[in-house]
This record gives C-alpha cells, structure tokens and sequence, in this order.
C-alpha cells in the first residue's frame, strides 16, 4: 500500500509543487519593479483563482468518478466521464469569455483595489482571461488521468505547461520590456500548449477507448444529471473556498499596498505547502475511489490511514524549512528592505500552518474519492461561516495577525468537521 501511496503522490507532488514555483516566479519578477506590481499580480491571480477554482469540479469530481469505474473495470463509463467533463468544460469557458466585463468589473470592485492597482490588475485579467477554454478543458484531462491511476501524465502536462509559462514571462519581462502583460501573455500561451499536450498524450495511450464514445450515451440525461449533482455540491464546495481566500485578499488590500505585498509573499509559502501535501490528497483521491469501485473495504482503511501519516511527515518538513530558512525564503520573492522587514513578524504562522492544516487536505482527498459530494459541501459551509465570525471578533484587536488567526483556524475546523461527518454518517462503508 505504501508504495501504491507513493506511486501516485510523488508524481503529484513533483506536478503540484512546480505549480506554486510559477507563481513565486512571477512574484519574484514583479518584486523587482514594485509593491504595487507584486500586489497587482498576486490580486490578478487571485482573481482567476476564484473564477476557475469554483470550476475545479472538472478535476475533482471527474477524478472520483473516473476512478470508481476504473475500479468496476467500465470502459465505456471511464471515457464517458471524460467526454462529459470536457462538454461541460466548453460550455462553461464560452459563458465565461461572453461575461469576462461583467466578471472583470465585479472582481476589481470586490477587491478593494487603490486607484495605482486598478490600472495594472486590469491589464493582467483581461489579457489571462483567454486561456479560459484551455485551463477548463486541463481541469477535466487532469481529473481524468488521476482517476485512472495515471499520475504520469498530470506530471508531464503541469512541468511543460510551468517551463513554458516561465520562459515566456521571462523573456517577455527582460527582453520586451513588459510588466504584467508579461506574466499574462506567457500563461496564456503555456495553458494551449498544455491542451495540445493533454489531447497528444490522450491518443498515444487511450485512443482504444474511443470506439465506447457517443453522442447519445454522452448526453443520456439520468448519468449527466449525476454528474452534474456531484459537481454542483463540489462547485458550492469551492466557491466557499475561493471566497475565503478572495476575502483574505481583500482585507489585506485594506491594509495598504505594503501589507498586502506581505501577505502575499506569505501566501506563496502556503502554496508551496499545500501543492506538496495535495500530491498525497490526490493519491487518495485515485486510491479511494479505486477501492470504493472495487469494493475492497481493508485496502480502503488502509490506504485512508497511511496516506495521513505520509502527509503528516511531509507538512513536518515544511515546518522546519520555513521555521529554520523563512527570512531567507522572502528575500526571493523581494530585493526591498522594506517588504522583507515587514514580513518577519508574520513568519511564525507559516510554521504552523503546515502541521495544523494538513488533516483537511486528506480529508478533501477521502471525500473525493468516495464521491461524498454533499458532505463535503456541508463540511466547508460550516468552516466558512466559522472562519467570518473569528475575522470579526479578532479584527480590531489583533489586526494582521487576527486575519492570519481566522484563516488557520478555518483550516483547522475544516479538517476537525469533515472527521466528525465521516465517522457520523458512517462515509467509509462501503455498501456491498
């Protein structure tokens, strides 16, 4: 079991932490120019973070679908779920280009931008905005290939898609003389290449299955209409998620274009955290849905437990890295005296938050893959509201370290509330 854990984790967290290095790279190029352009590109990627992780039902929900008929052994189910997940996929990036004023508009307002930041964060969003159809249709080919036990694949398409999206942002910020345009265009071209690549790898591996792919089954409404319950649930899950985080940006913003700087220069360490411990979440993910699909109930126990002692360890190495290397960490992200003077007081929360928010990865990773959609939906709601009402009473007094306080403990009651639903409503049964 161990090595099946591993098998699937250490593709992942190689894929996922290359993620994170993206967009310490671009913040990094940034803090070479300004705050203001480290906030305006932290704020613009938090933007689109909101915008497509509210979709990122594509990936979850397809991965635990995918992997419970990969489980039962299903050809013609696993290959309808990727045509349903990619249909989905395109309706939902047209809606988004035909609305991108409307959602731009929104966001800018919702963000508290200052009149210097306004102008840049505009730049940035409506440039990205037209990899939409290529980042949603990722999300599903990225689901797809986790459930099929194939973490290979996600590896290949994440590090090309980031070594693309580098080189361009760096030589369209170094050698055209580009800001933010740089960092936008060089995402948009990245996410099309990774497409190409997606649909490449799909043929050379998986084209025996095509000859199970119809119209009719695909849009047979009683399997639709499952699918789309499930990520609807995930949808609302994530929305609550992109919510608290977008209002973390917020109320940085409020505290000015040095604070926010900060907190996102801090906010990239817990990426680089949480895309490490993700990579033992989405081997649950594959594993658990797996096992459902084939009905094994000891192999599931067990590989439900050994995943958390693997991400335990993992979160452990972070928490030693930032409490040992933290100050020097930030003088990447940063050249200015000021910034990294700013941030010292901050960086014992980034020891703690490894170990203490670790549980509600794995736990998003177990829900996933036994497809409990509803549960895990309830679970965030709860957490959320929780998370708003601790920001309230902490604001006044505690100021920045009382924004820190809410998000941690959101984190903490996420993971506490999902293992209080699992054992209560009995989750981890399967039901022969």
């Amino acid at each position: 079991m161990n090595r099946e854990i591993l098998k699937l984790a250490i593709p992942n967290i190689i894929s996922n932490i290359s993620v994170p290095l993206l967009s310490s790279v671009d913040t990094a190029l940034m803090g070479q120019l300004s705050a203001l352009h480290i906030g305006a590109v932290g704020v613009g990627s938090m933007i689109f973070n909101f915008i497509y992780w509210n979709f990122g039902f594509l990936r979850m929900g397809t991965t635990g679908i995918t992997a419970q008929n990969y489980g039962q052994q299903s050809d013609s189910a696993i290959i309808l779920t990727l045509g349903r997940a990619l249909f989905i996929a395109i309706l939902l990036a047209i809606s988004i280009m035909l609305l991108q004023v409307p959602f731009g508009e929104m966001s800018f307002y919702l963000m508290n931008l200052s009149e210097g930041q306004l102008p840049l964060v505009e730049t940035y969003f409506y440039i990205r905005i037209w990899a939409a159809p290529a980042t949603l249709a990722l999300y599903g080919f990225m689901g797809w290939y986790f459930g099929m036990q194939n973490a290979i694949y996600p590896l290949i398409l994440t590090i090309v898609i980031n070594v693309v999206n580098i080189i361009c942002s760096l030589i369209f910020i170094k050698y055209f003389g580009w800001e933010v345009e740089g960092v936008a265009y060089g995402t948009v071209i990245a996410q099309y290449v990774g497409l190409f690549l997606a649909i490449g790898l799909f043929f050379y591996k998986y084209r025996y299955l095509l000859p199970h792919l119809s119209q009719k089954a695909l849009l047979k409404w009683e399997e639709l209409r499952q699918f789309l319950s499930i990520n609807s649930d995930i949808f609302i899950r994530t929305f609550c998620l992109t919510f608290a985080f977008g209002f973390f940006y917020s109320q940085s913003s409020v505290g000015g274009a040095k604070l926010l700087a900060v907190n996102v220069i801090l906010l990239q360490f817990l990426n680089w955290m949480s895309y490490g411990v993700d990579g033992f979440a989405f081997a649950t993910e594959s594993l658990v849905g797996r096992y459902v699909g084939a009905k094994q109930q000891e192999k599931l126990n067990k590989a439900i437990r050994l995943s958390f002692i693997w991400a335990i360890g993992l979160a452990g190495l972070y928490s030693l890295l930032y409490g040992g290397f933290g100050i020097t960490l930030v003088g990447v992200f940063s050249s200015q005296a000021e910034i990294i003077t700013a941030t010292k007081p901050y960086l014992f929360w980034m020891v703690l938050f490894p170990i203490l928010s670790t549980p509600c990865y794995i736990w998003d990773g177990i829900f996933i893959g036994l497809t409990a959609s509803r549960s895990m939906r309830d679970s965030m709601i709860i957490s959320l509201i929780i998370y708003l009402i601790v920001h309230y009473f902490l604001k006044d007094d505690f100021g920045n370290h009382g924004l820190w306080s809410a998000l941690l403990i959101f984190m903490m009651v996420r993971g506490g509330v999902q293992w209080w639903v699992y054992r209560r409503r009995q989750l981890g049964i399967i039901q022969a």
